[in-house]
């Protein structure tokens, strides 16, 4: 289990991206409304490709965001 403390851009992309490799990622902030976004498979910010692999990984369970 990998853990990610922010989940702003870099955060967020560094999240998604570990738990394409194969990890089990936990995102951790503190601002509840992104937590909920990212937990839904929405993403704050835009990044090409980014919102597929979000999806992706959270409905599998290897990504999951709290505060």
């Amino acid at each position: 289990m990998l853990s990610v403390i922010g989940t702003g851009y870099l955060g967020a992309t560094h999240a998604a991206c570990m738990a394409e490799l194969g990890f089990d990622v936990i995102g951790i902030d503190t601002d509840a409304t992104k937590i909920t976004l990212l937990s839904q498979g929405e993403l704050p910010f835009y990044e090409p490709g980014l919102d597929d692999l979000l999806r992706k990984h959270v409905a599998t369970g290897k990504l999951r965001f709290s505060t």
